[in-house]
């Protein structure tokens, strides 16, 4: 039996990359800010949460790059140890939600029956909810901390990722090797996770990195409303909030953070946008 995966690993796939001047830029933003996050304690010339009431508001220069705050404390050394939590906020945010539905959906568009149709009722019930609204509400009754915005990026951003590996599997468990794995005797369970499962997930994995922008994002909003990573932490949604009241004469405080966030989230889509045009040139 010929198992026919689908894999980003094509016979062209080195010429795709070599000339995929959008994929060579989405990872160079993203390897800066990873190395940023990884070396943030050499980079950073001062402590992040250290105040300096003698330093109060400084305009950027040589001695403070990116200014200072209202406390004294040293903005470029905030944006940078920022990276560390916003990248955390991002790729955790993200996993989670795209495990549980990935696997829901497998199970799901395998099945079909009650089971579908259960699932598909529920993913009818949280989308008619706003999301935005519906993870404020959690968070709420979780009380504020990155916990409650994992959480309630679980229990609400899977829906996504269910409903995409579910018309996938729908697809592919009619095809010839699905097909022949079921003639053989093979278990539901070996025909879901090691047949079916690999070939829909590449286009969770090419969703997630679209996705991830959106957790980005939320997770500063969240932040930004003080149920997210709580203060004197160095988060960029929590700087831009703690700046909005001195934007008039310290335009820096919430400049720099809230341009971190735009190329992070930029560097996410450029990634995404080329995983996804390596998909559609592969299918």
């Amino acid at each position: 039996m010929t198992n026919t995966k689908h894999s980003f690993l094509t016979p062209n796939w080195r010429a795709i990359l070599s000339n995929h001047s959008t994929l060579t830029l989405g990872c160079c933003i993203l390897a800066l800010f990873v190395i940023a996050a990884v070396f943030a304690p050499l980079l950073a010339p001062y402590d992040p949460i250290l105040q300096d009431p003698t330093a109060r508001l400084h305009a950027p220069s040589l001695l403070h790059p990116f200014g200072t705050d209202n406390f004294g404390r040293d903005v470029f050394s905030r944006v940078i140890w920022g990276v560390r939590i916003d990248l955390q906020i991002a790729l955790i945010g993200v996993l989670f939600p795209m495990i549980i539905g990935t696997l829901l959906g497998t199970v799901a568009g395998f099945m079909g029956g009650i089971v579908d149709t259960i699932l598909m009722r529920i993913i009818d019930i949280v989308l008619a909810f706003p999301f935005l609204v519906l993870m404020l509400s959690i968070i709420t009754i979780l009380g504020p901390g990155l916990t409650s915005f994992y959480i309630a990026m679980a229990l609400v951003g899977w829906v996504s990722y269910a409903r995409l590996v579910r018309a996938q599997i729908l697809v592919l468990k009619t095809m010839d090797f699905a097909v022949a794995a079921k003639s053989l005797g093979f278990s539901k369970l070996r025909i879901m996770f090691r047949h079916l499962l690999p070939n829909a997930l590449t286009g969770s994995i090419v969703f997630a990195m679209s996705d991830v922008i959106l957790v980005l994002l939320n997770g500063a909003a969240i932040s930004y409303l003080g149920l997210g990573v709580q203060p004197p932490a160095a988060e960029w949604g929590i700087m831009v909030a703690e700046g909005q009241g001195f934007i008039s004469q310290a335009w820096w405080i919430t400049f720099f953070p809230g341009v971190s966030i735009v190329i992070l989230a930029l560097g996410f889509s450029l990634l995404g946008d080329a995983l996804g045009d390596m998909w559609e040139a592969k299918t």
